[in-house]
């Protein structure tokens, strides 16, 4: 093993790379098919669709990390007892590394389904197997020599959003500066990308010109283009907290699941730096690690993750215990399903604010990762918004900005954020709480960003220029359901769904469940829904709620078939 590992291999190797002991590895062998390997053969190559996890029962394996520019790095060799994949090897991802045997080697090789069958029936080797998947993907993330090529000027708006949009779904990637690398430098000049616009070298060696992310998620296997026939019992719209929870319920009681998001699994949760009133976590835990542990686990149940794929509309003509949805992709594909949960949550709203789009990603922002942090490293910004996601999002952000200028249109923060976020707040000495204030313009060039905000206070009209670069807005929820205009379910006048009880003079003949929207067979979970509590754990509790609503759904499709 090279000495610049990641620590995580070095100070926990015994969990990275468990080996399995003979009785072990006699137990995993109804799950699998032999195969024997010779030398120089590859198990899996970087960029190339695995074909599931390699038992080595004889022989060793070198783990090599391989770009598409060709650089590689040895990582760890293999023995007899060791395993080969990592979390993509559970849905037949990309493989991020190339395994080669060094000898004759023989594996026992399985699939995607016969590993998620190997975890389930036995628990305690399972749990060895998914704890060291999940520390191999950390590691390569950490180390951050894998995966696609990202080239371009480091702090890049455009490289900041492919970046974010990696991170968020937990992709390992290469970032290489092209102001500091000679070769990225010639080879931007080469496929003649202009200004700041990022090049992306994918796995495989293609080449990317500023793409978007759903180009960027097919170069590197994250989502294809395969049509699906399949009936699934259950479509999820929707991958924040009360999606993976339905998700992740419904898959592991049998039914066959189908999960769909227009861009990252975690919804607005994720962007929280530190959650800490959920229950069980007393030290507290990050929206994103609260749901990448949830992904995992719907995958590991066989739900099916399509991530990023976005959604266009429903049909719900054919709704009904005897019959179907079907949902349309913008990518002109279509998916069948007996019901569907509509678990599509809420975005920030985006104030009437004049040049707020021109600076959408050059200064204002709607989530605060660890990217966009770094960015504000030793310099005043401006938070608008006083929920718990704002309050979170400020305290993490102020141990990185000289100043945290935390702006609310109302008196203060009691009626819409947890004390605990109110008490952190003002214990934390370079957060300055503005009340009564909002936003009423921005300066700057849109190529190279924002420079300054005009505030205003609300009563006396007062203006003030802040000069700050970040602005980060958290500002109230707009419901995501665009995606339904046409299938004629139910919202109340702010645009929410409205379940259950609160149908009661809008339908007829039959009575909805509580979760269930005015489509049967559609149900609504999370910040979606009309009246839901707008917490991660209420959205949590709808999602496992919802699964037995639908179970009695599909028992009475049963009966009527």
């Amino acid at each position: 093993m090279p000495t610049d590992v990641p620590d995580m291999f070095a100070t926990r190797r015994h969990q990275v790379f468990p080996r399995l002991e003979l009785p072990e590895i006699a137990r995993v062998h109804r799950f699998g098919r032999l195969l024997t390997h010779r030398e120089g053969e590859l198990l899996d190559a970087s960029g190339t669709a695995s074909q599931g996890m390699f038992l080595i029962l004889q022989g060793k394996v070198a783990i090599v990390q391989r770009d598409g520019l060709g650089k590689t790095v040895p990582v760890v060799e293999l023995g007899a007892g060791d395993f080969v994949g990592e979390l993509g090897m559970m849905s037949g991802k990309q493989s991020l590394v190339d395994a080669v045997a060094l000898e004759q080697v023989e594996t026992l090789l399985l699939d995607p389904k016969q590993i998620r069958a190997l975890i389930i029936a036995e628990a305690e080797l399972g749990e060895r197997i998914v704890r060291a998947m999940i520390l191999r993907r950390v590691a390569l993330i950490e180390w951050g020599l894998t995966g696609p090529v990202l080239i371009g000027r480091t702090g890049s708006m455009e490289l900041v959003k492919l970046q974010s949009f990696l991170r968020s779904n937990g992709e390992p990637y290469r970032l290489v500066d092209a102001t500091q690398d000679d070769q990225a430098r010639d080879l931007i000049a080469h496929y003649g990308a202009t200004g700041d616009e990022p090049v992306v070298v994918c796995p495989n060696g293609s080449v990317l010109i500023n793409p978007t992310e759903g180009a960027l998620a097919r170069c590197i296997g994250m989502v294809d283009s395969a049509d699906r026939e399949d009936l699934y019992d259950v479509a999820v719209v929707g991958a924040g907290p009360a999606g993976l929870a339905t998700a992740v319920y419904a898959a592991s009681e049998g039914l066959s699941v189908v999960v769909l998001d227009r861009r990252a699994y975690g919804g607005q949760a994720a962007n929280s730096a530190r959650i800490e009133n959920y229950l069980g976590f007393p030290t507290g835990i990050s929206g994103a690690a609260l749901a990448g542990r949830a992904s995992v686990q719907a995958e590991k149940f066989g739900a099916e993750l399509l991530i990023p794929t976005e959604v266009d509309s429903m049909d719900c003509a054919r709704a009904g215990p005897d019959r179907e949805l079907q949902l349309r992709l913008a990518d002109g594909r279509s998916l069948r399903a007996r019901c569907a949960v509509i678990a599509s949550g809420a975005r920030y709203r985006r104030p009437a604010v004049p040049r707020l789009p021109d600076f959408e990603g050059r200064g204002i922002w709607y989530w605060a990762s660890a990217l966009e942090a770094k960015m504000c490293l030793g310099a005043p910004i401006a938070l608008v918004g006083g929920g718990n996601s704002a309050g979170q999002a400020a305290v993490y952000l102020s141990q990185f900005a000289s100043q945290v200028y935390v702006l609310v249109r109302g008196a203060g923060l009691a009626a819409t954020m947890s004390q605990y976020l109110i008490e952190r707040m003002e214990a934390t000495p370079n957060i300055a709480l503005r009340p009564f204030t909002e936003i009423t313009g921005l300066h700057g060039d849109p190529s190279s960003g924002l420079t300054a905000i005009t505030c205003q206070e609300r009563g006396s009209g007062v203006e003030e220029l802040l000069e700050v670069r970040q602005v980060f807005l958290f500002v109230g929820a707009e419901p995501e359901t665009r995606w339904l205009d046409g299938c004629q379910i139910d919202v109340d006048r702010h645009g929410f769904v409205r379940t259950g009880h609160a149908l009661a003079a809008s339908v007829a003949g039959w009575v909805p469940a509580p979760l269930e929207s005015s489509v049967a067979g559609v149900f609504a979970v999370g910040d979606v829904r009309s009246g839901s509590v707008k917490r991660v754990g209420g959205a949590i509790g709808e999602g496992a709620a919802a699964v037995a609503q639908i179970h009695q759904y599909l028992a009475q499709a049963a009966q009527n078939a």
